[in-house]
């Protein structure tokens, strides 16, 4: 027995680059999107991501998106990079991006690209292009005009222009009518489908064959032939209203004093007359037909008959009775009865006509309806056929798209290579210019409650910004990754570029804060400190100013009532005079006290630092770091776990990685105004501040120098002044120090 030996395919070897903190594929070949189901999928960069909201051609992640939902996911891409390579020849066209298809890439061997190149050249030569050997994505965009130009489209509705036919044009237009109809989903006109086809001969086949029960040459089911049928008609419709007539005469002719109370009462006609008169309205037609006597005769003609049964009593003496009986005035019983004995044979024959629209029809217009089934039913099963056609127009639609887009779409979801070499990822939104800065990290938001909740895990600053333009209006969230984040402030206004070039007014309303680098957060902490002086001095001098305004307008009241004050005092006894207050002696000496001791305190405290030599700038240096420290070391572990992970994962992407945004990536997403090279001042700012930065570092520089000139002359002996010596307070509030 031989055996059989079974080879497996080699693994195939990728290449990968490791960006962002973690290892993204390279796709170098078409081979790499061939066998894209053969890695693995910890190795995506995402896993998910929505249909709409970034930019990408959103035709052609809906025909990747294969369940519809809104959202693409591994399999999906899988399957698309499958399917179209399994359709070319050589694959590696994928990675040219064109949306022009040669017919030469196609796979002839292949049963499915074979069908795509017989489709294509149909189609080239409907458009009058059959030398041509390439198919543009805009020979299949305007697919739709091309199949509504067609007689048959593949939709199977059949209207009355693809019947060209007036007797099928009739019916469809009956169809129509009967069954209602359904739009063309290419000609945008009503027609008719195959369910509403059957379904209509169904009911004509069957009102025929009742027909056919009705043999008009039959006497005794058709006394008069084909108008049997009308007149069966009229008599089932006032039978009931006939009965009951001959059944109150009946009565009456057997006793005389029934007729009070078989007639209306007057009380009836009471309430008849006070309500708005209808002659087809269920009280009058319930009246009787005709005012019941014993003579069991109803009248024909004349103004003696119930006005909502005129009609109907009227076209029963036409139809049924003058044929069957003779034409005569009035009705008698015994007539009636002998009308019903000769339609009672066609009156069960017909419970059990069809009820449906087609009973209706005549037996001729039946017929006539009938003829047209079978050629009405060939056109209808022609543009089914052509349905065949419109799916291999669909499938070049999609092999073309993905040709052009599918490249794009595997270096923003396999790997994010579009955004790490800042070729502008799909889920870029575009650019915001705001404080000096633009920003290209931008994505659309469509929750911005719900967005930031996850998005601020990011580590990131996010500014959140409506945008408006001529009506139209947007969100997005923008990150700012470098400089300072000083003057971002709620309602602050900026302009957004969207991938389109167009310009949108953008507002600030939501600001997550996190700083963007380590020596932004150096300053931080004097920044709140300048701040927070600012405000209480702003606060001091409001309150200050409230209080000098209370005063004023105290005194102007005084001095303009002050003819009234003088008056009122020469009326009273003459107060008094209160002596001046003088100043107490102990609490200026307490005074004196407490200012010697603070001075004695930062003498001491001033000596200290003196006495550190050398060491000072140490000293310095710990100082600042221990103010500054704590903020840096927040913004290093904060800068360390900035990623881009969670502002997507908000915006409905499910992201695998970490994606990390550090300092150098943050630089160029969001860059400061620079002066471009080669350019120059050519005079200065006429308003600069006089008493600026400059004039400040020039006073800490010489206050230095003073307290290195102090050391070196010995003019700080580090001890006490005399006069603090005898101060019994500041000598217990200052340690002594041995003397030099």
């Amino acid at each position: 027995m031989r055996a059989v030996l079974t080879t497996t395919p080699a693994p195939h070897r990728w290449q990968f680059i490791r960006v962002g903190g973690a290892d993204q594929v390279i796709f170098r070949t078409g081979e790499d999107i061939a066998r894209l189901g053969e890695l693995d999928q910890k190795l995506w960069v995402a896993l998910a991501c929505p249909t709409r909201g970034i930019d990408f051609d959103a035709r052609t992640l809906d025909l990747i998106d294969a369940d519809g939902d809104g959202r693409v996911r591994p399999p999906e891409v899988v399957a698309a990079c499958e399917w179209v390579c399994a359709r070319l020849r050589n694959p590696d066209v994928l990675l040219e991006g064109s949306d022009v298809l040669t017919l030469d890439d196609l796979d002839a061997d292949n049963a499915d690209g074979a069908r795509l190149i017989e489709e294509a050249r149909r189609l080239l030569q409907i458009q009058g292009k059959p030398d041509s050997a390439t198919l543009t994505l805009a020979d299949i965009a305007d697919r739709g005009e091309l199949l509504s130009a067609m007689r048959f489209n593949g939709d199977g509705v059949i209207t009355s222009e693809t019947a060209q036919s007036d007797a099928l044009g009739a019916t469809v237009a009956e169809i129509m009518r009967t069954h209602g109809s359904v739009p063309d989903r290419h000609k945008e006109t009503p027609g008719v489908d195959r369910a509403r086809i059957e379904a209509f001969f169904a009911e004509v086949q069957a009102a025929r064959d009742w027909h056919a029960k009705a043999d008009a040459n039959d006497k005794t089911l058709m006394p008069l032939g084909e108008p049997t049928l009308a007149a069966a008609d009229t008599t089932r419709k006032v039978q009931a209203k006939l009965d009951d007539y001959f059944a109150r005469c009946r009565v009456a002719a057997f006793d005389a004093q029934a007729m009070t109370a078989l007639n209306p009462s007057p009380e009836a006609y009471d309430a008849l007359g006070a309500n708005r008169l209808d002659l087809s309205a269920d009280p009058i037609a319930d009246l009787p037909l005709a005012p019941v006597t014993p003579r069991c005769v109803l009248p024909l003609h004349g103004n003696r008959i119930n006005p909502a049964w005129a009609g109907d009593i009227a076209a029963f003496a036409e139809r049924a009775v003058a044929p069957l009986l003779g034409a005569r005035d009035e009705l008698s019983e015994t007539e009636w009865q002998a009308v019903k004995q000769q339609l009672a044979p066609l009156q069960a024959l017909m419970a059990e006509r069809p009820d449906n629209a087609a009973a209706a029809l005549s037996l001729t217009q039946l017929d006539a309806f009938l003829q047209t089934r079978e050629p009405l039913l060939a056109l209808l099963h022609d543009d089914e056929a052509a349905e065949t056609h419109n799916n291999l127009l669909v499938d070049l639609e999609k092999l073309i798209r993905l040709q052009r887009d599918l490249v794009v779409l595997l270096n923003n979801f396999v790997s994010f290579k579009a955004f790490y070499r800042r070729e502008g990822a799909i889920f870029q939104a575009g650019t915001l210019y705001l404080d000096g800065r633009s920003c290209e990290l931008t994505v659309q938001v469509q929750d911005t409650a719900r967005h930031a909740v996850l998005a601020g895990l990011a580590k990131t600053c996010l500014a959140y910004c409506d945008c408006t333009r001529q009506g139209q209006k947007m969100s997005i969230v923008a990150a700012f990754t470098a400089g300072d984040i000083d003057f971002l402030f709620v309602g602050r206004n900026g302009v957004f570029y969207d991938r389109q070039g167009r310009d949108w007014d953008a507002t600030i309303t939501k600001l997550i804060e996190n700083p963007t680098s380590v020596a932004q957060a150096f300053f931080a902490p004097y920044k709140k400190f300048v701040r927070v002086i600012e405000e209480q001095v702003a606060k001091r001098a409001a309150a200050s100013d409230a209080a000098g305004q209370g005063t004023l307008t105290s005194f102007a009241s005084r001095l303009t009532t002050a003819d009234q004050a003088a008056a009122g005092a020469a009326k009273t006894p003459a107060a008094v005079p209160r002596t001046a207050g003088r100043v107490d002696v102990g609490t200026v000496a307490a005074i004196g006290v407490a200012l010697g001791s603070i001075s004695a305190v930062l003498v001491a405290i001033f000596g200290k630092f003196v006495d550190l030599g050398q060491w000072i700038p140490v000293a310095l240096i710990g100082i600042v770091a221990a103010i500054s420290g704590p903020s840096m070391l927040i913004a290093w572990l904060k800068l360390r776990q900035r990623s881009l992970g969670p502002i997507l994962d908000a915006s409905g992407w499910a992201i695998n990685g970490r994606m990390k945004v550090n300092v150098r990536l943050g630089g160029m997403l969001s860059q400061t105004a620079r002066v471009p090279p080669g350019a120059r001042r050519v005079a200065r700012d006429p308003y600069r501040e006089r008493h600026g930065t400059t004039g400040v570092a020039a006073a800490v520089v010489l206050a230095l120098a003073f307290v290195v000139l102090a050391w070196r002359m010995d003019w700080l002996d580090h001890r006490l002044p005399a006069a603090l010596q005898h101060s019994p307070t500041a000598a217990a509030a200052v340690p002594s120090t041995p003397s030099s």
